[in-house]
């Protein structure tokens, strides 16, 4: 049975390499005297910081001849675990992964306190008497988004925005008005996936009811956020119902002005007239009254005499 094993084992590894053409990464077929694995593809996602499960088949090692698993993570190496129903392992992947046993003697690869580290493609053969377990797994890891929610101003109109970020798998956006707005997908790295959802808001629309709600298949109950105007944005009803009221006060400080200064300047100019009128009594010389002459009595008492003389 060891043996099998490791010709079994040397088989795989011989598939892989003669599959590949030198510079590229394109499968092609492989002409041998020996059969192609014909591979499964499947989709499977862990929570972050969960011990991880994957099962290349249910079969009891009474029927298994041995397991391999092959792991391909981004940025690292390819690192492979078996182990055969003799008790002989091979594992180059770390301490972080390692095959067990269920209660039924079923194999499986545990992965330890699953990070993003781990996501990866993840391929297993699994032999039996009457044929091949053979899976490529996609695993991924399952990242609550970041959600962020503004209301703001596009070609003089109010938009609400409403954002999933770095989300896996996608989230779904609605707004609580019932009405629908416009949902695009932006590319994410490392598989996770950003959902943006922008409503336009009619004028006159009561904003106070107006919520984002997100929900994300592994979360109970959808999230719910408000929106709130951006920082530095003024709410355009807001400058249209103050309108009004900023002119009237505007215009009253011009008549209240305007009306001060016309009555310091009647002030000053009466002032000046009375000054005026001051200098101009003080520069004319006193007015002198005509006296007439008055002679003595004895002179006059003379004159009159003289005449009847």
């Amino acid at each position: 049975m060891r043996d099998t094993m490791w010709i079994y084992t040397l088989m795989f590894f011989f598939s892989e390499a003669w599959s590949q053409n030198p510079g590229t990464n394109e499968s092609t077929p492989v002409k041998s005297n020996t059969s192609v694995s014909v591979y499964v593809d499947r989709y499977e996602s862990f929570n972050l910081e969960h011990d991880a499960t994957l099962m290349c088949s249910n079969r009891t090692w009474k029927e298994t001849m041995y397991v391999i698993w092959k792991v391909h993570l981004k940025n690292k190496q390819a690192c492979q675990i078996s182990f055969n129903s003799d008790g002989q392992s091979i594992n180059s992947c770390g301490a972080g992964k390692s095959l067990q046993n269920t209660s039924r003697a079923q194999s499986y690869l545990h992965i330890k306190n699953f990070s993003k580290k781990d996501v990866g493609i993840y391929i297993c053969e699994s032999p039996y008497s009457r044929g091949n377990d053979n899976y490529r797994i996609h695993v991924s890891a399952n990242v609550p988004p970041t959600i962020k929610s503004w209301l703001e101003y596009e070609d003089n109109k109010m938009v609400a925005v409403c954002i999933a970020e770095g989300g896996n798998p996608k989230s779904n956006i609605s707004w609580s008005n019932g009405r629908n707005g416009s949902v695009e997908t932006l590319p994410g790295s490392d598989g996770f996936f950003t959902v943006k959802s922008v409503l336009e808001i009619p004028e006159g629309t009561n904003r106070e009811n107006l919520s984002c709600v997100v929900q994300y298949p592994y979360w109970k109950h959808p999230e719910t956020v408000i929106p709130e105007l951006r920082e530095g944005q003024t709410l355009i009803e807001e400058v249209k119902d103050n309108f009004l009221w900023v002119w009237v006060v505007v215009i009253v400080a011009a008549v209240v002005f305007i009306a001060g200064i016309l009555f310091f300047a009647q002030k000053k100019l009466t002032k000046l007239r009375q000054c005026k009128r001051s200098e101009s009594s003080l520069s004319k010389p006193p007015r002198m009254e005509d006296v007439e002459e008055v002679e003595p009595y004895a002179s006059y008492i003379q004159r009159v005499n003289s005449i009847y003389n």
